[in-house]
């Protein structure tokens, strides 16, 4: 009789714990249940306490939180023919939990396998110098993209951003002689341009002093006061030109004045 009765309030405990746990679901603040009626959509509940009607409704839960999902390494060729290994990372979050559920099977996955299709068609549309250049534009084209292709599913896909761009070798050294070869000539029309401003201003420098003699002396003495400063043990004096150039000419006009002489001479000579 005992055994019977111990059997009986046994039994009654299992059904309500059954009763209970069919009828009572809790969902946490980020998270949706997606409420099922004889297998029609009742909606999306949630969060804080459920309760369903026993055997008649039954609840998935969704998780609303952004997902950060990595693209695998897809190996693409650029439109200027060029091998390329890409990465990238996407992040997306359930907008619609019964869409979610109902519209797809597995919206991860399913989001996973259009992010590396729609990232291999973008990439194949643009040269490698874009691609290394204008990231910012690449990804938010991928990032428009895949979210119009996942918006049935109820998913917003919020950011797209490739992460690594794996080029091959023989690319890597032939950038890197383009980077040199540039930097060479940048260089070189640096050079060219610095020799074409120091001839400019020797230019005006000798125009001042052709029209103003005192500027050669006066730089003579600037040059002087800059070696002095230097305490070296010889200090070379500037000759002025303009005393050089008297003294040309007076030995220019003596030896044409004896010249002169010489053949009066010898013409008094000859008669």
């Amino acid at each position: 009789m005992n055994v019977g009765i111990l059997i009986a309030v046994g039994a009654i405990i299992l059904f309500l714990i059954i009763f209970a746990s069919a009828t009572i679901k809790i969902t946490q603040e980020y998270e949706r249940g997606v409420v099922f009626r004889l297998g029609r959509l009742a909606g999306a509940r949630g969060p804080g306490l459920i309760l369903l009607v026993p055997f008649i409704e039954r609840m998935i839960r969704v998780d609303l939180r952004t997902l950060t999902m990595d693209i695998p390494r897809q190996e693409v060729i650029t439109r200027d023919n060029v091998t390329v290994n890409v990465n990238a990372v996407a992040y997306f979050r359930v907008v619609d939990a019964g869409m979610a559920i109902v519209n797809i099977a597995d919206y991860v996955r399913a989001t996973s396998q259009i992010a590396q299709t729609t990232l291999r068609s973008i990439l194949g549309q643009v040269e490698l110098d874009e691609l290394l250049a204008a990231r910012e534009v690449i990804n938010q084209k991928l990032q428009t993209i895949i979210d119009e292709q996942t918006e049935p599913w109820g998913i917003k896909v919020s950011v797209v951003e490739i992460k690594d761009v794996e080029l091959p070798e023989s690319m890597q050294r032939a950038m890197a002689r383009q980077a040199e070869a540039e930097r060479e000539k940048r260089a070189k029309i640096i050079h060219a341009e610095g020799e074409s401003l120091a001839a400019q201003q020797l230019h005006d420098a000798a125009v001042v002093m052709a029209t103003e003699p005192i500027a050669l002396q006066l730089r003579f003495l600037q040059t002087l006061t800059e070696i002095a400063t230097e305490k070296n043990s010889t200090i070379l004096f500037p000759v002025p030109v303009d005393l050089i150039s008297a003294f040309m000419n007076l030995s220019q006009s003596g030896t044409l004045a004896n010249l002169a002489r010489v053949v009066e001479h010898q013409a008094e000579s000859e008669s």
